[in-house]
């Protein structure tokens, strides 16, 4: 690992304990630097912002005791705390370090560093546990750069498609050529996969990204799943006609067709009580001025939930929704959904362990599902795995993001007490 980053030195010198929401926040501000545009932290995976991150993370990962500190085949740098016994399994945590373009400092880098400091204070008290710890900081789940995303959690969970390779960013250059010059050894993919029976599972701690912990006034959430999503789109071909002389009865307007159809799809998204989303996020009018009856749009569509079979529902009822109002407007339309993601579950045994830390920590435990994806959601069907959300403002994917340095304390607390619970319960 010294071979391909050079070793900086710490900008200040520790001054609490790890585990101090304020301590880790600092560290939040100081990974921020690292950025490939000046005055904004956009660190797209691969580029250089994201080599010295990575250099930055290797060196408080050897801080806080991990060995074996290295850059897998992908670009994510890997430690790990060794278990106090020969042959014990291993219990992954971590997030990502690659951002969005103009991005807050908390999605992503938040769940590495709350992961560093709780191994942190496992070496501070000299405490080596009967499971080895892995931590994570993940290259790739932004998808930003690249089209393909979450190259670097799949390769670990051993689904890698090795076509993204031939990715190419907006400059022409390849992934496989942006991993070779970041320094990663992309012809071991291979070697990165866990093998499942090694594993006790996957935790990673996250901004929620979302209004409800703030809501619900609680600092921490468990997460119950991450939705499935639909995406894909509807296009609606009507006639085009000059505005003034096409009377009003003789339209096949395909604009006032999309709109009705867009609410359809809002309808949908609030018929089931909050355990399903739907959205329609962006509408093209094809030749469109102020004087033209509109004869063709494209509108998207993206539907979420935790129930794969509930959003299977949703897509065939907005179908059927579509296909009414088209027939009754005298246009034609159709629904093509390009992309599908099953839900993923959270495991119940880390999922209600992690419940039973926050509310020993004397905190509310609220349950919720995240809408958004994350690493966590590839170890699917392959090893068990967890989340748990960090009250934020601002929403996400903005500069705005924000969690209050308390609430990352108590974050980094639990990951911590759940730590020790999965030892003692082993």
């Amino acid at each position: 690992m010294n071979k391909v980053f050079p070793v900086p030195h710490p900008a200040h010198a520790p001054t609490a304990a790890p585990l101090d929401g304020a301590t880790i926040t600092a560290r939040l501000k100081e990974l921020a630097a690292f950025t490939d545009v000046p005055g904004e932290l956009t660190r797209l995976t691969l580029t250089p912002a994201h080599k010295r991150a990575a250099a930055q993370v290797s060196f408080w990962m050897r801080e806080a005791g991990l060995g074996q500190v290295h850059m897998d085949a992908t670009g994510t740098i890997v430690g790990r705390y060794a278990a106090d016994r020969a042959n014990a399994k291993t219990l992954l945590i971590g997030s990502h370090i690659d951002t969005v373009r103009n991005a807050g400092i908390y999605d992503g880098n938040l769940g590495v560093l709350t992961a560093i400091a709780a191994v942190e204070a496992l070496k501070e008290k000299g405490i080596r546990l009967p499971f080895a710890i892995e931590v994570a900081a993940f290259a790739d789940e932004e998808g930003v750069r690249f089209l393909s995303t979450l190259s670097s959690s799949r390769a670990m969970a051993g689904i890698f498609d090795p076509r993204c390779l031939e990715d190419v960013d907006a400059q022409g250059i390849s992934r496989m050529e942006a991993l070779r010059t970041f320094g990663a050894p992309a012809d071991r993919i291979a070697d990165c996969r866990r093998n499942a029976d090694d594993m006790l599972g996957y935790v990673e701690v996250h901004i929620e990204q979302g209004p409800v912990l703030e809501a619900a006034g609680a600092p921490l959430g468990i997460v119950t799943g991450i939705a499935g999503a639909s995406r894909g789109h509807v296009r609606v071909r009507g006639e085009a006609g000059h505005s003034g002389t096409l009377p009003m009865a003789m339209r096949h307007d395909a604009l006032a067709a999309a709109a009705e159809m867009i609410l359809a799809v809002e309808a949908r998204g609030r018929a089931n009580g909050g355990d399903l989303v739907a959205t329609v996020g962006t509408l093209v009018i094809a030749g469109s001025a102020v004087n033209v009856v509109p004869g063709e749009v494209q509108f998207s569509l993206d539907v979420r939930t935790l129930s794969d079979d509930l959003r299977a529902r949703a897509i065939a009822d907005i179908r059927t929704a579509v296909d009414e109002i088209a027939a009754r407007r005298g246009v034609r339309a159709g629904l093509d959904i390009g992309h599908e993601v099953p839900a993923a579950p959270c495991a119940g045994v880390l999922k209600e362990r992690m419940a039973q830390v926050v509310g020993d920590l004397g905190l509310p435990v609220v349950r919720l599902p995240s809408g958004a994806g994350h690493d966590a959601m590839v170890f699917r069907g392959v090893m068990p795995m967890a989340m748990l959300f960090v009250r934020s403002q601002n929403g996400s994917h903005n500069p705005r993001e924000y969690a209050a340095p308390a609430d990352i304390g108590l974050a980094a607390e639990a990951l911590h007490a759940f730590l020790m619970k999965t030892a003692q319960e082993m």
